[in-house]
């Protein structure tokens, strides 16, 4: 085995988890593609209209406005809860903090400042806004996505929306008016609640449930009243 070889398989050791995820992303993408292109041809054939190709499917509204409904809920959806688990805890859940350690913690227990290791991030190490913006990075950065792929959702929804008006003879409406339609919060709404729905599902069934290995597991033998154990 050449050195190459040990390099590549010590690589997707160290990285499995965001290797099988991107792979899985890529494939679920490009088959939301194929099965949209059949469905947006199928409406346009319905319309009287000629079947366009992949690649120009590609570039549509419709395909964008469902791309990224689905995103900015996602991240909405972790953005929430990155915010929300710094001051709500669930007692005997392992996706809380323990109960005494709501809000943002000490310097020392968060490792900032003089307390941050030698081999902690530099601006974990620094003062001032630098170490403040750092601090909530993680956050930060979900909330941006969100609002982006929310902004968009609502451009290409208007397009798609009006592209539909045009086919049934009626007038397009503004991007500020879409952002009141049914269609939209329809579509925003109906991806909100999955989320939600799943996140709470998660905290909760995790108190009483267990997989053995997982990190977003309680160790299989801890007791459901054990807060912010991971297995």
């Amino acid at each position: 085995m050449t050195g190459r070889d040990i390099g590549v398989r010590r690589f997707l050791r160290e990285n499995g988890l965001s290797v099988a995820f991107g792979i899985g992303f890529l494939l679920s993408l490009a088959g939301q593609a194929v099965a949209g292109h059949a469905d947006f041809n199928n409406r346009l054939v319905s319309d009287g209209m000629e079947p366009i190709g992949l690649g120009p499917y590609l570039t549509t509204s419709d395909f964008a406005v469902d791309v990224t409904e689905n995103w900015q809920s996602e991240y909405l959806q972790f953005f929430l809860y990155i915010f929300v688990t710094v001051w709500l805890l669930q007692r005997g859940s392992p996706e809380s903090k323990e109960l005494h350690k709501a809000g943002r913690e000490s310097d020392k227990d968060q490792l900032v400042g003089e307390y941050a290791p030698a081999d902690a991030p530099r601006w974990a190490r620094a003062r001032g806004w630098r170490q403040a913006v750092y601090a909530r990075s993680l956050g930060l950065v979900m909330g941006g996505i969100f609002l982006l792929s929310w902004l968009a959702q609502s451009v290409a929804g208007t397009a798609a929306h009006n592209e539909q008006q045009l086919r049934d003879l009626q007038a397009p409406i503004s991007w500020g008016q879409y952002l009141t339609s049914a269609d939209f919060w329809n579509r925003t709404l109906q991806n909100w609640q999955s989320e939600l729905l799943a996140v709470a599902s998660m905290v909760v069934l995790s108190i009483y449930l267990r997989q053995r290995g997982s990190p977003e597991s309680k160790p299989v033998g801890s007791a459901h009243t054990a807060t912010g154990v991971e297995g």
